[in-house]
Formats: structure tokens, sequence, C-alpha cells
């Protein structure tokens, strides 16, 4: 108690130049020691002689004190770095000091489901400044399709504004596998068993073990010897000792290596001994360092599995934190139906407009940050959620057209032109802002006469007597079939007491032809603004009052487009 009480007293002394508390003295040594309410009378007595004997020294004196007999009072502790970011913190994460990673397996490129948790990881990392490594998990060789290993760097580069640290495709680190678990063995955690499968899982379930789990070293290293050249594929596998009595039958000895005969496209026949999932993924978290894993909770068994295997080699293992199922009800995400489709050229390919795969919405010009946002919006939680085609679209939309828009120059387009004349309309050359609410975008020029272009639907749709205005032009009124030129500001429009439609429009000669391609697959054809001739392939637009689109092809006689959203 008297050191405790020495302790507290010099610390309050050294905190406020020499002077002390007797109350905030008492308050310290009860946070550090409750039970000592017990004896409260002896207690202040103690803070009262130890007061004395400090305030009767220097301050040089009391930090001489310090540094001999509480040398730890004098460190400077270090605060701790704001974690600024629209993500809950992650538990033991420090700045510099966190990996991620993403794992998919290369059947095809990555869809809006990777989408969520590969931007979770990447914002995370970002987050703390840390590292997200991008890993290709391809120790199935029956389920590969062999473009999917450049199609998923891409999709994760370009989903990741290039974040990604560190490419890892498990099929080239066979040896360190086959390694680790010769180790597992040698070290009597693993065998190789030869028991039919079906006799194995009876014993399983039941909690009982099979004969080869009390084999020799000796006997296991051979057979695992034999796994290489001798036994067939289904023959044997090597299994992790684990409880047999674990309430949950998964964790039961579960499986590290089997033979695997079919080809595969990296190592073609010459391997045929593959690990299973969560060998190869406890060995690879521990050899690249990750800190964090991040994915769904349907991982939660392996993550299980994967801290057993670390145990055995004395690792620490990474900090797992999982989400709820997200279900994206409506959308094909399945990679291999989708390959068929394509195949059977139901679709153009992986970016057909019509797919939720991240190789079409790249190609439409929606923004990896909108997809990113999507994520964060849903966050890292463990409840299910149920997304709708209809909710998922508006959220993605929402979150691009606030990117997009201030960058985005409009221009008119005119579907299905019919041409009408405006009787007595001045001809002049139209200066338009490229965007309202942006004057840095510029403007362009339309030079009009009185004839012009609008869509059939806005033709249709006009009524005589009322006044109605081409956009940023004149205004005009109809009297039986005639259209007449009536005024020219919009001011004029505007306190108009009949006020009719406003529409947009284009001269009759100078425009060039468009093609939109709509997200039914339906090609949409017009004409637009000579003007669109000086924007370049890949640029993002907004075609007025109809939608944004992406510049796909620019050819002599037609601009192609791709519909992005409205």
């Amino acid at each position: 108690m008297k050191n405790i009480v020495l302790k507290d007293v010099l610390k309050n002394a050294l905190a406020y130049e020499g002077k002390t508390n007797a109350k905030a003295i008492l308050g310290l040594v009860l946070r550090e020691k409750p039970e000592l309410k017990k004896d409260l009378p002896a207690l202040l007595k103690l803070i009262e002689a130890a007061v004395k004997e400090v305030e009767s020294l220097s301050l040089d004196e009391i930090k001489a004190k310090i540094k001999a007999e509480f040398p730890k009072l004098l460190e400077v502790k270090k605060e701790e770095e704001k974690i600024e970011g629209p993500l809950k913190p992650l538990p033991e994460a420090k700045i510099g000091q966190v990996i991620t990673r993403i794992a998919p397996s290369p059947s095809g490129p990555l869809h809006i489901g990777h989408a969520y948790g590969l931007a979770l990881n990447y914002e995370y990392a970002k987050m703390y400044k840390g590292k997200l490594i991008l890993r290709i998990e391809d120790t199935n060789p029956e389920n590969i399709y062999p473009p999917a290993y450049d199609l998923i760097q891409e999709d994760a580069n370009w989903l990741s504004d290039n974040g990604i640290s560190e490419v890892i495709v498990q099929s080239s680190r066979l040896g360190i596998y086959y390694d680790y678990a010769e180790k597992l063995i040698q070290i009597n955690k693993a065998y190789v068993c030869t028991c039919p499968a079906e006799e194995w899982t009876e014993k399983k379930n039941k909690a009982l073990e099979c004969p080869c789990r009390s084999l020799s070293t000796k006997e296991n290293l051979l057979r695992y010897a034999k796994l290489f050249n001798e036994y067939a594929e289904g023959e044997a596998i090597v299994r992790l000792k684990t409880d047999l009595q674990d309430k949950n039958p998964a964790m039961r000895d579960f499986g590290l290596m089997r033979i695997v005969e079919h080809i595969h496209p990296k190592t073609g026949k010459e391997q045929r001994v593959w690990p299973l999932m969560v060998f190869s993924v406890a060995i690879d978290d521990h050899e690249t360092k990750v800190s964090h894993v991040l994915n769904g909770k349907d991982h939660t068994d392996n993550a299980a599995k994967e801290r057993i295997i670390m145990s055995y080699f004395g690792w620490t293992p990474p900090i797992y934190k999982h989400w709820g199922r997200i279900n994206f009800e409506g959308f094909e995400l399945s990679t291999s139906q989708t390959r068929r489709a394509i195949e059977e050229n139901k679709y153009h390919g992986w970016d057909d407009i019509r797919l939720p795969f991240l190789q079409a919405l790249k190609k439409r010009g929606y923004q990896p940050a909108a997809l990113r946002k999507f994520a964060m919006e849903i966050g890292l939680s463990l409840n299910d959620k149920t997304v709708s085609p209809e909710e998922f679209w508006k959220m993605i939309n929402a979150f691009n057209k606030d990117i997009i828009d201030p960058k985005s120059k409009r221009f008119f387009f005119v579907e299905e032109p019919h041409l009408i004349e405006i009787k007595n309309a001045p001809s002049k050359t139209v200066e338009i802002a490229c965007h309202p609410e942006f004057p840095a975008l510029g403007k362009r020029k339309i030079s009009a006469t009185n004839k012009f272009y609008i869509t059939k639907k806005d033709f249709q749709q006009l009524t005589e007597g009322p006044v109605h205005r081409l956009m940023d032009y004149c205004n005009f009124r109809i009297k039986g079939k005639i259209f007449n030129y009536e005024s020219e500001t919009y001011e004029e429009y505007k306190n108009a007491s009949d006020k009719g439609q406003i529409i947009h429009w284009l001269p009759e000669n100078g425009n060039v032809e468009v093609e939109v391609l709509l997200d039914t697959d339906v090609k949409s054809l017009g004409l637009g603004e000579n003007s669109l001739k000086n924007c370049k392939e890949g640029e993002i637009i907004q075609l007025e009052r109809r939608f944004f689109v992406r510049i796909n092809k620019k050819e002599k006689d037609i601009i192609r487009c791709l519909f992005l959203h409205r």
C-alpha cells in the first residue's frame, strides 16, 4: 500500500510542478486498488505522510526519485493515431500494420458479389495505410477458366484504383504446401488415411478414430511419399489430427492434401497432389503476414480449422471478421452458367451490357468508387441482407452520378428525328454551356436556321395554343399546323401565362449519327450535336434529358455509345 501511495503522490506532484492534491491522489490509488477502501483511515494516513515527504522535495529531486524508484512514470506515452474513415475500426488494428487479402478462385471474372468483399478489404487496408493482397486460389484444377487469371487481376486493380500490393497464385506454391504437410506428419499432427470415404465418415460421425490414425510416423511418411506416384485419386488423403470429440463433426480430422488427376492449366500433368483450401489458406495467411481476414460468415468453420492448423505450428492467427450473406436477388452471378451462356452466344462476352460482372460495369462507365461506396454503406455486418435489382441499381446509380456529373459534358440527342419549321425564327449561332453548374467544362456552339429536328415523341405531345420553347434558343406557338416564332429569351417564356413544353432540338444540317446500346441490348438510334465529334472514346457524357452514356467507339459517320444510367 505504501509503495502504491508514494508512486501516485509522485505522479501527481510531477504533473503539477511539485504541488499535490490529496483527493486526486486518493482517486488514483483507489482506481488502481479498489480493495483498499476497506482500510480507508490507514490509507489516508499514508497519503498524508507521503504528501508531506514529497512536498519537501524540489521538482528536480522529485524527478530524480521517480527515475530511481518508478522510471515508467517518465515514459512518454504515444498518443494513438486517430483512425479516420467511413468504416468501423477493426480490432487490434494499427496504422501501417494491417494486411488484408481477397482470395477468388479462377472460375471466371469478378461480379458484383465479389466487388462487395474486395471493396471492404481494400477500404480497410487503405484506412490503416496497410496492404491488400490478391491471392488466386487455383488448387481445384477441375473448376478453372484459364482467362480468369488475367481477368481477375484486371478487375481487382480497377476496383481498388490499382491498390493491389501483391498477387499470389497458389498453384505456384505447391512445394511450400508439401513441406508443411510433411512437417505436420513428422510432429505426429497429421496422418495419411487410406480408408474408404464412406467408412471414414461413419467413424468420424461416431467420434471414432480410423486404423490409419495410430500408425507410426515412419509409416505415415512412407504413405505420404506414395501420394506423389503410387496411390490413385481417391485412395489416400492427408488428415489433420484434431479432437475427435469436438461437438462440430466438421472439425474432426479434416483433410489437408488429396490426389487430383485432372490436368491443371498452369502445371499440366506435372502435379497430382493438391492442398485443400483450409490448408493452403492457413499457410499463405501466415507467410504473407495477413493481419485481418474479412470474409463471409459461411467461412466460420474454415476459420476455426485454420486456427487449429496454425496452432500446431505455433503461429499467431490473424483476426477473423465475418459479414452476413449478401443475397443479390434476381442477378445471375454464377460464372459457370454465365460462361455457358456466352459460349451459346446468349451474351456477347463478359462485358455484355446486361451482365452484373465488373467487366461490363467498367465498360459502361461505372466508377470503382461508386461500387466501393455501396460496400461501405452495407459495412462489415453479420446481418444477412437481400438486395433487389431495383435497390442495387438505385444506390449504385446515385453514387455513380455524384462522381461523374461534375465532369460530364451535356449534349443534345434526338431519337427518331422529326423535322419541323418555325416561321420567322432567326438564323443564329447558339452558345450553350456544356454543364450549367460547372462552367469549367466550357461551351459548345450550334448554328440554327428555321428548320429543326425534334424527337417524334416531343412532336406528338406538342399542343396548339401555349408557348413552347426550343431549349436555349427561342419560343414558338402552334396555330393549326404552323409553327410560328414568338420570342427569344427564357424570361419571356417563363413569364408567359400559358407555358407549354421545353424541348431539345438539333438544326437541320451539321449533325452526327448516334447509336446508344441500351441495357436491354436494344439499340437506340438518333442524331447528336456535331460537337460530339470532339469527344474522345471512353469519355462519359450526358445526352440531355435522356441519360448518361460512355462513348465506346467513334467511326467516320457514327458515334457508338453504351447506356450508363439516367
